[in-house]
């Protein structure tokens, strides 16, 4: 189990998500990311945060985990 990628990632004021298909999209105060998550890798926003939750339990969907957990809340802040 990921102890980096079961976190979820707290979407500050100001911050629009909009996730697509296999596309996240980040628009805040600083400027616009966007980038396409690896297949087998989901993420899920609810309650004011965005959950990174992996298909199955294959090896390459748990190595991608993290990281994209970790990509993705460095758009964030």
């Amino acid at each position: 189990m990921s102890r980096v990628g079961e976190q979820p990632i707290p979407i500050p004021n100001g911050v629009k998500i909009d996730v697509s298909n296999q596309h996240v999209s980040v628009t805040g105060p600083n400027g616009e990311l966007s980038w396409d998550i690896p297949r087998g890798i989901s993420v899920v926003e609810e309650d004011g945060h965005l959950q990174v939750v992996r298909r199955d339990d294959s090896n390459k969907a748990r190595s991608l985990h993290g990281l994209t957990r970790s990509l993705v809340a460095n758009m964030v802040t």
